[in-house]
């Protein structure tokens, strides 16, 4: 029986980008937009599209890269978590079939539909398997191909999203003041009907009926979307940071969903910390849906502007509706 209280720390992260770039003078060529209407709105300048390859693949380019700068071996890895809502097929789960990619022959693992809260739930879970003392390796990796559910002839929702996976490898620490410290997470179905993809599951099953009506594309109600999710999210983000005791000076980053610049800059007002306090890649990537909270981490680690023991602020709000925040302290030197 397990004495020691544990926390589960990130101890490794990674990424992967598809090389081909859609920028905003593309979707000025094929719907009614321009690249200043878009910059204006959302905040991004380019997306990425995965041409040749699907959701595990990007997941295991991720989990590879990890592993480089790690000493673990694929077969030491107990779990692993994969956060998406575009899975290769229905079953078996995406997870399978990045287990099978990287050699992981030990790993069991399962794939979670959180949409753009997905990496903060999957984080909560793998820590949680972590603190149970049964598992010491566990990867979370977001990652999701949203152009292949994008209607490239919707000016409102394609210009949006593009596709990218990024991991995180969780390990033990007996530090509790270190790692995962804390977390806040809601759903909300009532929002169901602002933001789906109504048709390919088991209520509308793909027929030539729910093609032609181009019903296994994204749907969003737009405005009703951004109401909610400018409030849930900058809410989410002041109450966890009040619960652990928290003042603007004590938070290092705010670590955001990449989903709308102005709803970042909302969320960063409500906790009173400035913009270089945020981390921002949305202009690069668009919005990546699980993929975008481990891909800031990645990129600023990388880059060396996180350190350890810094305090971090995680913040999502998607379809669902989903939401949530997290506190994290950063472990990694």
């Amino acid at each position: 029986m397990q004495s020691t209280k544990l926390n589960a720390q990130i101890t490794a992260v990674g990424m992967y980008i598809p090389e081909k770039i859609l920028d905003n003078k593309y979707f000025e060529e094929i719907v009614e937009t321009n690249d200043e209407w878009i910059v204006s709105r959302t905040g991004i300048k380019e997306r990425r599209k995965m041409e040749n390859g699907a959701t595990s693949d990007m997941a295991a380019y991720a989990i590879l890269d990890l592993l480089k700068s790690t000493s673990v071996k694929p077969e030491e890895i107990d779990v692993i978590i994969v956060a998406t809502v575009t899975p290769d097929m229905f079953f078996p789960a995406t997870a399978c079939l990045v287990q099978d990619k990287i050699g992981a022959k030990n790993a069991w693992g399962f794939d979670l539909s959180a949409a753009c809260s997905g990496f903060l739930f999957a984080l909560q879970t793998g820590a949680s398997l972590i603190e149970s003392g049964r598992y010491k390796k566990v990867i979370v990796v977001g990652s999701d191909k949203m152009t292949s559910i994008s209607d490239y002839t919707d000016r409102n929702t394609c210009i949006l999203f593009g596709d990218a996976a990024s991991a995180v490898l969780l390990e033990p620490t007996e530090d509790l003041n270190m790692g995962l410290i804390d977390t806040l997470l809601f759903t909300d179905g009532s929002g169901k009907d602002a933001l789906n993809m109504k048709a390919g599951g088991s209520l509308n099953p793909a027929s030539h009926e729910t093609v032609d009506n181009k019903m296994h594309y994204i749907y969003q109600d737009g405005k009703a979307v951004f109401k909610v999710a400018v409030k849930g999210m900058a809410d989410i983000s002041y109450e966890v940071m009040k619960k652990n005791n928290l003042e603007s000076d004590d938070v290092a980053y705010l670590v955001p969903h990449q989903a709308n610049l102005r709803i970042i800059d909302a969320t960063a007002n409500r906790m009173g910390i400035s913009k270089d306090k945020v981390m921002i890649n949305i202009h690069k990537y668009g919005n990546t849906t699980a993929a975008t909270i481990p891909l800031c981490l990645t990129e600023y680690y990388r880059d060396g502007k996180l350190k350890k023991g810094d305090n971090l602020i995680l913040a999502a709000f998607g379809a669902g509706y989903t939401w949530g925040a997290a506190y994290l302290k950063w472990s990694i030197d």
